[in-house]
């Protein structure tokens, strides 16, 4: 995204800067304004990524400093908003209250694109390139058993699709692992050492219910 904005003119370096809360809110007083504007320093010219804006803003701590955080963005995205686009991410639900609760920043940002979640299949192809990249493949009965997780997982609260189904297959592999130990002193060939098979899916909590 930050080099089309650069092709199109938008923006004059290109350059893409991901942060979090923890980039941006201090933990004591007088630490959060410095930490903010290095880090508005360094995307300047580019496209500021602020990955789950909502943590920056905590109510229910009196103690916290993420609204200082936010008022010095405001000041940016108001007083050099030709410099650097800003990119507030989130969940839909948790960023609707956090724009409610300030309307400075609702009324500073127009664009508001709401991503719908995954299918199963657009899933199941995400979790072969992941797989792939740590050399890793799906049997055929574990593909099947991978999609009903997919499934049931996408009605349970706190579905994060990508996230959700990485969290799945690293403890798949832990499973295959321990599998894998409890045969040894069995000569086992690279394709037993690199297959997830279905019982690696199948033992997930998702299928108790």
């Amino acid at each position: 995204m930050a080099d089309i904005l650069y092709q199109l003119g938008y923006i004059k370096k290109g350059h893409l800067l991901t942060v979090t809360r923890d980039d941006l809110v201090g933990q004591y007083i007088g630490h959060t304004a410095p930490k903010t504007k290095e880090v508005l320093k360094k995307a300047m010219g580019g496209v500021l990524f602020i990955d789950e804006a909502y943590y920056l803003y905590k109510p229910d701590n009196e103690r916290d400093y993420g609204a200082e955080a936010i008022e010095i963005l405001l000041q940016v995205m108001e007083n050099q908003r030709d410099e650097l686009v800003v990119i507030l991410a989130g969940y839909k639900e948790p960023m609707d209250k956090f724009y409610e609760s300030n309307p400075g920043l609702s009324s500073r940002i127009a664009n508001h694109i709401d991503f719908p979640d995954y299918s199963v299949d657009e899933l199941l192809q995400i979790a072969k390139i992941m797989l792939d990249d740590q050399q890793y493949q799906l049997t055929p009965q574990a593909e099947i058993a991978l999609g009903e997780y997919i499934k049931k997982r996408k009605e349970k609260p706190l579905f994060a699709n990508a996230r959700s189904v990485k969290n799945a297959l690293d403890r798949a592999r832990m499973r295959q692992a321990n599998r894998i130990f409890d045969s040894r002193g069995q000569v086992l060939t690279k394709k037993e050492l690199v297959n997830l098979e279905a019982e690696d899916i199948l033992q997930s909590t998702v299928f108790n219910d």
